[in-house]
């Protein structure tokens, strides 16, 4: 089993250590592409409208001018670097070692500047979001992904992807759909549902940790996973096609 996880919008950043150290980071075949990204992204966040060029607002500047200095910047694994509602659900600092080592090699993170992490990869805080267009790259979600189909063909054959990315990350990569299954929340009132948002990185990042910490044999089909979901959650599975992958609806009380 293997987890595919977006980034989060925020990162905490380092407070020291080496900077990023490129032969290291899992799927080197990606290096020369996540070296372009950033220098394409370094440029634009020197521009004197990066806010606007970065589709962010005033109160990020700082984060807009770290950018421009990434490759001296301390890195830290991306479990550290990477904060918000998923990850702080998931709660990887709360896991027990073995929980950990299992976290580090089941969970695939899918990143606009990176292509793709795992969570023992140490990179140093940025900012960037994968529907960016960049000079030099263009849309990243297009650019990652001839790339990432041919870099993560070996990792995940054999593996059920658990998809837990939003749409927007889920554009830069298209994995097998008979293998895949992707993950979405909905509230239920009265018999009527409704999608959610705020409350889907939540629980995405609760089914993450619920996999990463129940007992027994991680899943290995759909329907593995679907009864793994339904030990917490009212759950149903959608089954897919040679196009589409299969999908896990988790249901929420409205």
């Amino acid at each position: 089993m293997l987890i595919l996880l977006p980034p989060s919008e925020g990162k905490t950043p380092a407070s020291g250590g080496p900077a990023i150290d490129w032969p290291l980071l899992s799927f080197p075949d990606l290096n020369t592409c996540r070296a372009k990204v950033l220098d394409a992204l370094g440029t634009v966040s020197a521009h004197q409208d990066a806010l606007a060029l970065l589709g962010v607002g005033a109160s990020l500047k700082d984060d807009v001018e770290r950018n421009t200095r990434l490759h001296a910047e301390p890195a830290a694994p991306a479990h550290r670097i990477y904060s918000g509602v998923l990850y702080d659900a998931l709660g990887y600092r709360s896991l027990t070692a073995a929980q950990r080592r299992k976290a580090d090699e089941s969970v695939l993170v899918i990143s606009a500047l990176w292509g793709a992490l795992r969570f023992g990869d140490s990179v140093p805080a940025y900012r960037l979001s994968m529907g960016t267009a960049l000079p030099d790259v263009g849309r990243l979600a297009a650019f990652w992904k001839p790339y990432l189909a041919s870099a993560l063909a070996p990792a995940v054959d054999g593996h059920l992807l658990v998809d837990c990315r939003s749409s927007t990350y889920a554009a830069a990569w298209s994995p097998p759909p008979a293998q895949t299954v992707a993950v979405n929340v909905f509230t239920e009132v009265n018999g009527a549902r409704k999608v959610v948002s705020h409350f889907a990185k939540h629980t995405r990042g609760e089914l993450a940790r619920h996999l990463l910490t129940r007992r027994g044999k991680a899943p290995a089909t759909p329907s593995d996973l679907l009864r793994a979901a339904g030990e917490v959650w009212a759950a149903e599975m959608v089954e897919g096609s040679a196009r589409k992958p299969h999908a896990l609806n988790i249901i929420l009380p409205g």
